[in-house]
């Protein structure tokens, strides 16, 4: 059996089922909870464990890749970066989200076209 989303297989019996569709776990997970971009009470507190002068954030593999490819480009839109880092969109998301965030990176329009910066 496939998940009507991502086309992963899935084990019998493993599958979720939504609105008429059958989807992996991270699909599903995914769909109850989307990552948020733009969240004010997310960047509030990303921003008040940063003011804590021992702590700091610890990043994972994958956003220091992201934060490596930005500096090393200057930017690049959302696309081009997934295929570098040959990741899933959904993956990609939580991750720009957790770094924007933390104001690490953010959006920049060039030629009409969205591209994520350094912040």
């Amino acid at each position: 059996m496939l998940c009507d989303r991502c086309n992963l297989t899935i084990e019998k019996g493993e599958g979720l089922e939504l609105r008429g569709q059958t989807l992996c776990e991270d699909c599903y997970m995914d769909h109850l909870s989307p990552s948020r971009m733009f969240d004010p009470w997310a960047v509030y507190t990303a921003k008040s464990f940063s003011d804590d002068a021992t702590a700091k954030p610890l990043l994972t593999a994958q956003q220091k890749k992201i934060l490596e490819m930005l500096k090393e480009t200057g930017g690049i839109d959302f696309e081009g970066l997934a295929k570098r880092l040959g990741v899933k969109t959904s993956e990609l998301q939580r991750e720009l989200a957790t770094l924007r965030h933390m104001e690490k990176i953010k959006a920049s329009m060039r030629n009409g076209k969205k591209i994520l910066v350094l912040w």
